[in-house]
């Protein structure tokens, strides 16, 4: 057990150090040398458990698409809207998914003969698993009637693609938790049921919250919730649920939902 803990958390340095020479240098220009001095592990840890590359960036690509057992939700859209604000969070903080990000936007910053043969996939697998959410929803009767799921996946992937690299590129991302809210509080009433709207909780702690539980989870301190079969009832659709609510939004503490300090709560 000990010998199989040594190689996961080698494993573990071995894609740190890759996502952070993958978000700096991009994947053209990293090199296996610089990574391997960066994670402080020998040529043949590293190769032992990624062949080349190629591999590497897969694995970062897959470790940022792994969200672990998040707690499930009464309704499908309170999902989606999780993944995007969970997405939006860890782009501020986790080089893993900068990185993997990276890996997608080379293309706009290398010519057209680059070797990155990972040129949109992280926002592809993104749109394809958002996707799968939407039709969920609208098998439990969450969507409007018109809502195509795969069109509308690829208007939210889009659209969160644009408001990443605003964000990044005006002021490093720091209030990209901010715009994806934005996104969120025009994008879902032109796709949801209105009773559905209320429900939903897009406060701006929502991704932490969710990471705190998370991480309950996988140290054993509780057990995820069960999740109710069939879609959500109007009883449960409550005016005070979410920040779809008589223009508040609603807090776990009870208390109103002011934008932290340095984000704009006016947008």
């Amino acid at each position: 057990m000990a010998r199989q803990a040594r190689a996961i958390q080698t494993r573990e340095s071995i894609l740190l150090a890759a996502a952070a020479v993958f978000d700096e240098r991009g994947y053209t220009t990293a090199t296996i040398t610089e990574i391997i001095a960066r994670a402080g592990v020998t040529k043949g840890a590293l190769y032992f458990h990624f062949s080349s590359k190629e591999e590497l960036a897969h694995g970062v690509i897959a470790a940022q698409l792994d969200l672990g057992p998040l707690p499930a939700q009464r309704t499908r859209l309170q999902e989606l809207s999780d993944q995007g604000l969970l997405f939006a969070y860890l782009l501020q903080n986790d080089p893993l998914t900068r990185a993997s990000v990276g890996l997608a936007m080379d293309q706009w910053n290398e010519g057209v003969e680059s070797d990155n043969p990972f040129h949109g996939t992280p926002f592809q697998s993104w749109a394809d698993r958002l996707t799968e959410v939407l039709i969920e929803a609208r098998d439990r009767g969450e969507l409007l009637p018109h809502v195509d799921p795969a069109e509308t996946a690829e208007l939210l992937a889009g659209s969160f693609t644009g408001i990443q690299w605003t964000s990044q590129v005006l002021c490093e991302r720091k209030d990209l938790t901010r715009r994806a809210i934005v996104m969120f509080r025009h994008l879902l009433p032109s796709i949801a049921m209105p009773q559905i709207l209320p429900t939903l909780d897009l406060a701006p702690d929502r991704a932490e919250r969710l990471l705190a539980s998370r991480d309950a989870v996988l140290e054993g301190q509780v057990t995820p919730v069960e999740e109710e079969s069939g879609g959500i009832s109007e009883a449960d659709a409550l005016p005070e649920a979410g920040v779809f609510a008589e223009g508040k939004e609603a807090r776990r503490d009870g208390k109103s939902g002011a934008a932290p300090e340095g984000e704009d709560s006016s947008a």
